[in-house]
């Protein structure tokens, strides 16, 4: 990401030195919409899984989202430039920016592609562990590529020894206990040992070894860490409740608040005026094929666990739900409209929360809200589930990015 916006940053100052010669007024005056630029791309690539953590991408697919975010950030960065010092001069060179931030991406990623296939990167793993957890590990390792990491072996520990045969571990060793944690650190060259062992009590880890490799520079991370670094996601089944207790995400401080308070409404405000146009003709769409209401007010749950009144374009027939019973949206549901089928697809039902994001019922970037007559059954089904409710709901999050409309219990998860 931050590669990226770099990338997206030197483009347009790169863009402007051609046009106007580096001596020239205007070239130092692109200095801050070249800012503007990088900050808009970077934030659409977010959008667009540009930057999804932990998904093998070939250059076609990583061309493809490139293209789609610099198309659709063209016109926003167009009008944002109106608003700046030097803004006239980066409208100029825009165009000719956005094809060298496309071939930038292309050389950064052949560049990545050519260290990665001579080994530069390469992170050799120790597995502690030798259960379903520790293949789960192994499984997710192979999914990354054999040039970005490769599992070295499996250790055992405490009751994990006999839980499966050495030859069902893979196509990595399974090594006796017999032999020193540190030893195999060393022969191996060992970049990373992940503990693959829920049931971490009565002194089955090797604590003396797993110091030895820490004091020596060699990271020891625990199913949480290691999930949370590889796909950017904790499994609930492998989240324990001192990862939340000593853990840094729920630190908060008066100025963290006000200034993403401040974030909210300034980026709310301007996505409004940019969307109003779209928003207008959804609001004929909707009305012309199925008639008022053309908005959708939802009792959802908020933070603190306090309902608020979510407002949506309305996307389903005005009878979907007509014995009063919440159900959940599914693939291809039948209530859905023509127009909602396709406002859906676009997130455009989504852009009336920008009036909850101004009243401060919710955040831009946050967990999706629930219906309550959902969360109280979550609740019972979903370990921590109710931690979410600790922060305001958000249009946007980790989960809309990645996936589709949840339509049940395990998509909640």
């Amino acid at each position: 990401m931050a590669i990226f916006a770099a990338c997206c940053m030197c483009t347009m100052l790169l863009a402007a030195t051609s046009q106007f010669g580096p001596a020239s007024g205007d070239t130092s005056d692109v200095f801050l919409p070249s800012i503007q630029f990088a900050l808009i791309m970077t934030s659409l690539g977010v959008v667009f899984s540009l930057f999804r953590v932990g998904e093998p991408k070939s250059l076609s697919v990583v061309l493809t989202r490139t293209a789609i975010v610099l198309a659709v950030g063209f016109p926003v960065s167009y009008a944002m430039f109106g608003y700046v010092t030097g803004g006239a001069a980066a409208r100029e060179v825009l165009a000719s920016a956005s094809l060298y931030a496309l071939a930038g991406v292309v050389l950064i990623r052949a560049a990545v592609s050519t260290a990665l296939g001579a080994g530069v990167g390469l992170q050799r793993v120790l597995i502690v562990g030798t259960g379903a957890e520790a293949l789960a590990v192994e499984k997710v390792i192979s999914h990354m590529g054999p040039r970005r990491a490769v599992v070295v072996g499996f250790y055992p520990a405490g009751s994990d020894e006999t839980a499966i045969e050495a030859d069902s571990a893979g196509t990595a060793p399974r090594f006796p206990s017999s032999i020193d944690l540190s030893a195999i650190v060393e022969r191996f060259k060992v970049d990373e040992v992940i503990i693959a062992v829920r049931e971490q009590r009565g002194g089955v880890l090797p604590i003396r070894d797993l110091l030895e490799c820490r004091i020596g520079g060699v990271p020891v991370r625990d199913l949480s860490a290691f999930y949370e670094r590889v796909r950017g996601e904790v499994p609930i089944e492998s989240l324990k409740a001192s990862w939340l207790i000593y853990g840094d995400g729920f630190a908060q401080d008066a100025t963290r608040t006000i200034v993403k308070r401040v974030f909210d409404l300034a980026l709310a405000g301007a996505l409004l005026l940019l969307a109003l146009p779209v928003m207008l003709l959804t609001v004929i769409a909707i009305f012309v094929e199925s008639g008022a209401p053309v908005f959708l007010f939802q009792e959802r749950v908020g933070r603190g666990g306090r309902p608020f009144l979510c407002v949506k374009f309305r996307s389903m027939r005005t009878d979907a739900e007509r014995d009063g019973v919440p159900r959940w949206a599914t693939v291809n549901d039948v209530r859905v409209t023509r127009v909602g089928r396709l406002i859906r697809k676009l997130r455009i039902d989504e852009l009336p929360q920008l009036f909850n994001v101004l009243s401060g019922e919710m955040s831009l970037v946050g967990p999706r809200p629930e219906r309550p007559q959902f969360v109280s059954g979550l609740k019972e089904q979903i370990r921590f589930y109710d931690v979410r409710h600790s922060i305001k709901p958000g249009i946007t999050g980790w989960a809309q990015i990645r996936y589709t409309y949840g339509s049940s219990v395990e998509d909640s998860k």
